[in-house]
Formats: structure tokens, sequence, C-alpha cells
């Protein structure tokens, strides 16, 4: 590493954290990720050098996937299979969400197939980021649309249903925390597996590495837990310094058609998670409330928390959104390997 390569690394790392630490203050949510990089964004924007090592970004990737994977268990699968109806119909709702958003990206804003697939997920920013920077996407742009989508989500679904009936603090992650033993056995077995995977020519390799590693630790009660909270931290800020290392170089026009396609993917999967919702009253005679609270793309333990307030089947909204991470994990690669193909 140059004295140069060093400067940028450390000049990024600080903007981070400062925008982490703004955007906790604010009350952003998942701040070190989206804190970091509004931060680094705006100092790119302005000609920071900003330079990320492979062997730490290759660390961000493992331990963000296995911070996904543990939020997969045995009991929640379980009870995920109690609905498969409303399974089948939120999983059709997030394909056909996905198509009409991807269409419209190409179609009237100039994304590429690949970037159209990822600005187009209701769902799941970590993880879709994260496979935008293991592949070279335009991943500036698709941050800015998945955003959007989050922003809104995150002021308008949990914030006026909390504030009419009040919310609590249940957490869909694990609550024991995994010793550094078993965190040392995870990332050890996830880079093996990572390595596999790149060798196979799997998108996202180490993310995925680390999801699949994780999620079977949690069902076969090898690993039961989540990562330490400095662990997943690090991981954040390391893939929001990322992200905003992307925005070197944008125009001020591509940044309004980006807060267009925004806007666009907001709207469409508000639009089909609507219908979704009318569809599963009909066909199950559910209450609107319930399913609102399972389906909105986002927000994962607001929504828990809003459930358990409501005195709705927090089983059954956990599943759901577990689910809906679940179904978009297996489903983007499927769609970027069609991509490839095509």
């Amino acid at each position: 590493m140059t004295a140069r390569d060093a400067f940028g690394l450390a000049a990024a790392l600080v903007v981070a954290m400062l925008g982490t630490l703004i955007f906790e203050i604010i009350g952003f949510p998942s701040a070190p990720l989206t804190g970091s990089a509004a931060a680094v964004s705006i100092a790119a924007l302005f000609g920071l050098p900003i330079f990320m090592p492979v062997w730490l970004r290759t660390t961000a990737f493992v331990l963000l996937g296995i911070n996904i994977g543990s939020s997969v268990t045995r009991e929640m699968l379980a009870t995920a299979l109690a609905w498969p109806v409303t399974i089948a119909i939120l999983a059709v709702s997030l394909f056909v969400s996905m198509q009409i958003c991807r269409f419209g990206l190409r179609r009237w804003m100039g994304f590429s197939p690949r970037d159209a697939i990822l600005a187009a997920a209701p769902g799941h920013l970590s993880y879709v980021l994260a496979l935008s920077l293991s592949d070279n996407g335009q991943t500036s742009r698709i941050a800015i649309v998945q955003s959007i989508r989050v922003l809104f989500l995150t002021l308008c679904v949990p914030v006026f249903v909390a504030s009419v009936f009040g919310a609590t603090g249940v957490e869909l992650m694990p609550d024991h925390v995994l010793s550094l033993w078993q965190l040392a056995l995870l990332v050890g077995v996830t880079l093996g597996v990572g390595v596999l995977f790149s060798w196979l020519k799997v998108p996202a390799a180490y993310l995925l590495a680390g999801i699949l590693c994780s999620a079977l630790g949690h069902i076969f009660a090898v690993t039961p837990g989540r990562p330490p909270e400095e662990a997943t931290f690090v991981a954040f800020l390391v893939m929001g310094t990322l992200i905003g290392s992307r925005f070197v170089g944008q125009k001020m026009s591509q940044l309004r058609l980006d807060l267009l396609a925004g806007l666009w993917v907001t709207g469409t999967n508000v639009l089909i998670t609507l219908v979704a919702i009318a569809v599963s009253m009909q066909v199950m005679g559910m209450s609107p409330a319930l399913l609102i609270v399972a389906f909105a793309p986002g927000g994962v333990e607001a929504m828990a928390a809003i459930a358990v307030t409501l005195g709705l089947d927090p089983a059954f909204v956990a599943a759901h959104h577990v689910m809906r991470l679940m179904i978009l994990t297996i489903l983007m690669p499927l769609m970027l390997s069609s991509v490839k193909r095509a």
C-alpha cells in the first residue's frame, strides 16, 4: 500500500465515521451504512481520494453475509411453512414488482440490464448493494434508488403506524451473540466456500457464502447467534465507504435522473404490495392491518415491533419478512445469471 493509498483509506474512513455519527443523531436507519455512504458520496463529489484494499472489502462481504444469514433459523422456517398461500402471493408480488420496475429503469432511466435488476429489488438493501459492488456495477445509482425506497418506507409506514398505535423494541435477530471461536469458525468456513464460489463464478461469492454458512449454522445449531455488533458495524461502514466511492466523477444531471428513478421504483413497489394485500384479503380473509405490516417491503424490526403492539401475530409478520429476504437472496442471482446468458 502506497502513502497515497493509505491516506485515501484513512480519509474515507474518517469521513464515513463522521457521516455515521450524524445519521445516528438524526435517527436514520442503518446509520453505519447509510450515513457513511452519504458522507463519502459528498466527499467523492468534491474530489476526495478514496482507496479500499481488496482484503477489507472481502472481509466486509463475509461479515455482512454472516449477519444476513443469522436471521434464518429452524423455527422461522417451520413458521413460514404454516402460511404457504400468503408466502406464495408475496413471492409473486416480488417478482412482478421487479419486472415492472426494471422495465422502466431500462426503458426510461438509462440503467443497464444488471443494474436495473438490483435497483428494482423491493428490499434487502445491504445485499443488493453488495451484489452491485462485487460486480463493479453503478452502485451509486442503485444506492440512490434504494435509499429513496428505504426513506419512504421508514418515514411513512412504521412511523405512521407507530404514532397511532405505539411500538415496542422487538427485534428479529437472535439475542445470542456468537463467541469469538464461533465467529472465527464461521469466517474460516465462509472464506473457503467463498473461494469455491469464486471459482464457480457465483455472483457476490463471499457474500452468498456468508449467508449460506450462517443460515446452515443456525439451522443445525452449530453457530446459533448473530455476529458481534462491532463486526456488523465494520461491515456496514466499509460497504458505505465503497458505495460512496462510486460517486467519483458523478454529474448532477445524472443525480436528478436517479432521483426520478427512485420515485418510480418506490411507487411501483407500493402499488404492487397493495395489490398483493388485496388478493390475500380476498383469498385468506385476513385483516388488512396484519397483511400491511407483513408485506411492507422494508423496516423488518420496526414491522415486527408494530405487530406486537397491535396485537397481531408477530410470528406471521416475522416469517413473511424473513421469507421476503430469502426469496430475494435466491431470486436476484438467478435473474443476474439470466442477463449474463442473454
